[in-house]
This record gives structure tokens, C-alpha cells and sequence, in this order.
């Protein structure tokens, strides 16, 4: 399958030249693609969450909207609104921000649940609700929203039901000693990540090149015993005496499209045990809820999905392309 893996490595090119590390992180913007996902992107200030989802933008030439999401923000700020024009006599729809193709909702959780839940209409079923209108968004709609896991004052932490909304999560790690050296290389050169054109970064894809890609992996087959190997963890989450809440079906359903999005990535059509495996935390691991006296004693969803995977019999001597 040469056709979405040629787009993922031009894409994970495109961010290379601006973007050193976060390996995983870029992983799960192309499972997110691909898998026609939102995404959840946590980590400390500074460590390119927001340049993540520009350079995307800019690599595939689609509509990008950014929201910075307040305290004050309003759902009408975010979906739009009607309003009256007093010449006409007539009310009209103003649209808001999230008609487009790549939104960036920008921490997220510094803003009421009420702003927050006027997402998720769009994210689940792809339209917006503007004074009992519902109003279609485009075929390429993808929400890349951020947070800040270590400020917790001001915040408003995502429900359960949004958080089972985002396709994957992923988390921005600090550069390693020789990526930060490399960065600042680049900085004493005159690299600025505001001007992009500048740097280099040029659209790779278009619209279409993502739609078509989108299409491809859904055709990625998927054998019987990989299905079951793949409900086998996710009923061990919701089995797990570590949990108060397992994955659900959205859930089975995202692992097994994001094992398909990896396996094209990798240029297969069929998908492997070992694609299941490498995308499980990226799927599974900010929607479930670690139990208050279990966390206490420093259990980890990480933890629990890596004993969850060394416990369930991965299949073996099957046949994983099509007959």
C-alpha cells in the first residue's frame, strides 16, 4: 500500500525540518490523519504543541482555525451564532471557527464545560447546531486540541464523554540533549517557527491526497483472530480491578481503524498483532480512569495497558492477508 505510507513520509518529512523529537507524538498525528481522528496533544509549555498542528495545516494546504479557549469563551464564539440585520429585517448565520478543516482548540480545558460541550456535536457527528439549524462541516474535519497537565488552577478537566471523543492522545516530551542542540543551531541561524515559508515548508498534499488516503486505510484488512485480539484488550480495561472505567466500543472501534492507519503507514496492507500493540496507548490511555486509591499507590493507565498487553495471548500462526 504505497499511497498513504508515500504521504505519511512526506508529511513526517515536512515537520522534521521544523520539529526535532517527539517521534510518538508525530505518530499520532498521522494515525489521527489518516484515521480521519481528533486528537488530544497534553505537555509543558514550549514544547511545540500549537506548531504540531500549524505545520500540519500548512503541509497539506487545508483551512486552519485557531481558538484560544478562556474562561469567558462562549459556545457561540466557537459554533457561530445568527444574527439580525436591520436593513433586510432578515437573521442571518454568522459561522464560527470551527468551519473549517483543522481546528486547533488551544488549552482546551481553561475554558467551562458548557464551551467545551459545544464541540462535541461536531467532533462525533460531524455538524453544527446554530438556533436548531444543523449545519454540515466539511468531510476533513479534525479537532487538535491542547492542555497543560501540570496547571490545574483555572482548569476544567475534559469529561469522560469528550475525552472518548478524541481518536488518540499524545503527549510532547522535552528534547533530548542533542534534539535541543540541534534546535538552537537552528535559532543562532535565524530559524523562526512564525514565519514558515521562511523555514522552508511548503504544502506535500492536498485535500483530496488526504480523503483518498483516508479511504485506502479503511480497505486495510483486518483478520479474525486480530479483531479478537484487539476486543481481548479492550475487555481487560474494562475488567481491570486497577479501573473505574475501561474502554468502551467507540474505543474498540478507534484501536482497530488506528491499527489499520499504522499498518498503512508502514506501507501493508493487512494488519498485524505488532500494529495493534504499538497503537494501543495512543488509543487507549486518556480514556481510562485509574481508581483515586489504586493512582495513590501510583498505578498508571500506562501502567495498567502494558500489563493488559503482556497478559493477553497474542495471536499466532494466522493467516493476516486476504485469502
Amino acid at each position: 500500500m504505497p499511497f498513504p505510507s508515500d504521504l505519511a513520509r512526506r508529511l513526517e518529512d515536512g515537520l522534521n525540518r521544523v520539529v526535532v523529537g517527539n517521534d510518538q507524538t508525530k505518530l499520532a498525528f498521522l494515525l489521527a490523519l489518516l484515521g480521519n481522528g481528533h486528537i488530544l496533544i497534553e505537555g509543558v509549555p514550549g514544547t511545540a504543541k500549537t506548531l504540531f498542528v500549524r505545520m500540519l495545516a500548512k503541509l497539506l494546504g487545508v483551512g486552519f482555525r485557531r481558538v484560544q479557549f478562556t474562561p469567558d469563551l462562549m459556545p457561540s464564539d466557537v459554533a457561530g451564532t445568527t444574527v439580525f440585520n436591520p436593513k433586510t429585517a432578515e437573521f442571518s448565520v454568522r459561522r464560527g471557527p470551527i468551519f473549517t478543516n483543522i481546528l486547533l482548540a488551544d488549552e482546551i480545558n481553561r475554558t467551562p464545560p458548557k464551551t467545551q460541550s459545544a464541540l462535541l456535536e461536531a467532533m462525533e457527528e460531524r455538524q453544527v447546531t446554530i438556533d436548531g439549524d444543523s449545519l454540515p462541516l466539511d468531510r476533513l474535519f479534525i479537532v487538535c486540541a491542547t492542555q497543560n497537565p501540570i496547571e490545574f488552577e483555572g482548569t476544567y478537566p475534559l469529561p469522560e464523554a469528550q475525552l472518548d471523543r478524541f481518536f488518540v492522545q499524545a503527549t510532547t516530551q522535552y528534547p533530548s540533549t542533542a534534539e535541543e542542540r540541534v534546535l538552537l543551531a537552528a535559532i543562532a541561524k535565524g530559524f523562526d517557527s512564525h514565519d514558515l515559508d521562511a523555514a522552508g515548508v511548503t504544502q506535500v498534499a492536498t485535500r483530496e491526497d488526504l480523503l483518498a488516503a483516508q479511504r485506502e486505510v479503511r480497505d486495510v484488512f483486518v483478520a479474525e483472530p486480530v479483531q479478537e485480539y484487539i476486543q481481548a484488550i479492550v475487555a481487560r480495561t474494562r475488567a481491570s480491578k486497577d479501573l473505574t472505567l475501561g474502554a468502551s466500543p467507540r474505543a474498540c472501534c478507534a484501536l482497530l481503524i488506528a491499527s489499520q492507519a499504522g499498518a498503512a503507514v508502514d506501507g501493508r496492507d493487512f494488519v498485524s498483532p505488532d500494529d495493534v500493540k504499538s497503537v494501543v496507548p495512543l488509543v487507549l490511555r486518556h480514556r481510562l480512569l485509574v481508581r483515586p486509591e489504586a493512582e495513590i499507590e501510583g498505578v498508571t493507565a500506562g501502567g495498567v495497558i502494558e500489563r493488559i498487553l503482556s497478559a493477553v495471548d497474542v495471536p499466532k500462526g494466522l493467516t493476516l492477508t486476504r485469502a
